[in-house]
């Protein structure tokens, strides 16, 4: 159970990160209706994202199925949850039967996972699933995500070949401090071109998830309609000492 002072503190964190990304809209020229802000809960009470549901929000984010798993149900079913963190492909079936409310995986990097997900919501008898494509744009063996020359392929296959899933758009995570570099956000940028021109879509049916609490101005500036913010919001992480 978080502190109240510690909860309150959140609330004031969310609308200082609201204003931000007002202005930030305002300085490229995008329309602010069209940007999502996750509130990355993961480590944190139950409580704290109660408090902030009841201050109006309603996106809240996961990396963990587990955790995921165990907090949505003891949430209002309103919340749009997203998973944003490794999904391996025998965790599907948790996640999906684990979260009714699940809105988006936005970390699909391969078609296993894919056909995984599409199956499961087939079996669920669920509307289709929202899914972005995760892109590697560091290049770093220790991230998740297709290389951006691969982007395309695992789009269309998920658009072509998911029937219940309905893709969505591509995400990155940046480097390994949380800051991604402009050349990493102009990498998904340039994909999600690529991507619209081969599968004949239009630029705002293509999302693109990237920035997140260092960096989520600089990504917005740059075109991102999904920031994933966690520590600015909630504070550090919380993660159990080993014994």
């Amino acid at each position: 159970m978080a502190a109240p002072m510690a909860e309150a503190a959140a609330v004031a964190a969310f609308r200082s990160v609201m204003n931000r990304v007002r202005t930030a809209a305002e300085r490229s020229g995008s329309e602010l209706e069209r940007i999502r802000v996750v509130a990355v809960s993961k480590t944190k009470p139950i409580s704290m994202i109660r408090q902030l549901y009841d201050a109006g929000h309603r996106c809240f984010g996961e990396s963990y199925v587990q955790e995921i798993s165990e907090k949505a149900p003891q949430l209002p079913q309103d919340i749009e949850w997203h998973f944003i963190g490794h999904l391996q492909s025998n965790k599907a079936k948790l996640l999906m039967s684990g979260v009714p409310n699940l809105a988006m995986v936005e970390s699909v990097d391969n078609q296993k996972v894919a056909n995984h997900l599409d199956r499961m919501v087939s079996t669920l008898g669920r509307n289709p699933l929202k899914i972005l494509v995760q892109v590697n744009t560091s290049g770093e063996t220790s991230k998740s995500g297709v290389d951006p020359s691969n982007c395309v392929e695992l789009a269309k296959h998920v658009k072509l070949n998911c029937p219940n899933l309905l893709f969505s758009g591509l995400m990155t995570i940046g480097m390994p401090d949380y800051s991604s570099t402009p050349e990493n956000f102009q990498t998904l940028s340039n994909c999600k071109s690529e991507v619209c021109k081969i599968l004949g879509m239009a630029d705002e049916q293509c999302e693109l998830s990237m920035g997140m609490s260092n960096d989520y101005e600089l990504a917005i500036e740059m075109g991102s309609t999904n920031v994933r913010i966690g520590s600015t919001i909630f504070g550090p992480r919380e993660y159990a000492k080993k014994q």
